[in-house]
Order: C-alpha cells, then structure tokens, then sequence
C-alpha cells in the first residue's frame, strides 16, 4: 500500500491510498485526471488528515448513510461549482484508507461510486489480514 506521510498525534496516524492487487491506485489515478487547480485543492484536502485526524468534521468529511456503508466516509472538496468527492475508511483505528475518487455531477451520490468503495474495502482488509 502507498503511504502518504505519518504524523505523530497521541497514536501514529497514517493515511494511504488503496492499491488493487495489480498495482492499481484508484484515487491517484483520479487526482491524475484533474486539472491543476483541481488537483491541488485536492491535495490540500487530503492534508487536512495530517493536521485533523479524527477530529475533522463537515463539511469536509460526512459518514456515509445507510446500513451497507457503514464505515465508509467521504471527504468533500469543492473549488467553484467543481465538486470532488474521496471515499475512505479507516483501518485497525489508526490508518485512513483512501479508496476511490470521483467528481460529483447529481445531487445523489451515484451508487456505482459507492460500489467501487465498497468493493475496495473489502479488498484491503481481505488482503491486510493474509499478509
């Protein structure tokens, strides 16, 4: 997996992206097909972890709702009327996971989108417990 930085808070907080199985990051490959601007709110976005940790709170972050998602949490980047939204979890209480990233066009949350999560969860911590 690909760590971002770690910081030192009263535990060690890492934050990661997910890597598939082929190698394959999901949300770098996102980031990557972002504008500048974009790309670089994003980034500042993701730093808020490092200074906030848990305690960040809309409207940056917001808990997914419904039974099938819990644990999964977004974090909401905006820049003008551009919407970005970065699907996370967090691993074993001290690691943010990040897991899949998409730009938000509807007023719902496209449930293809929370599907990717989902299923890349579940694949980080299948894989997490065999090593």
């Amino acid at each position: 997996m690909i760590t971002l930085w770690s910081i030192e808070q009263s535990m060690a907080l890492d934050v990661k992206f997910y890597e598939k199985e082929n190698g394959d990051v999901p949300v770098m490959s996102y980031l990557l097909s972002l504008d500048a601007k974009m790309r670089a709110k994003v980034f500042s976005e993701i730093e808020l972890f490092e200074k906030h940790g848990f305690e960040l709170k809309e409207p940056y972050v917001k808990a997914i709702k419904g039974k099938r998602y819990k644990g999964i949490y977004e974090q909401r980047i905006r820049l003008a009327s551009n919407l970005s939204r970065i699907f996370y979890f967090v691993y074993e209480q001290n690691t943010f996971v990040l897991l899949h990233g998409f730009t938000k066009k509807t007023d719902t949350t496209p449930e293809r989108e929370l599907l990717h999560a989902l299923r890349y969860r579940d694949d980080y911590e299948r894989r997490s417990e065999n090593e």
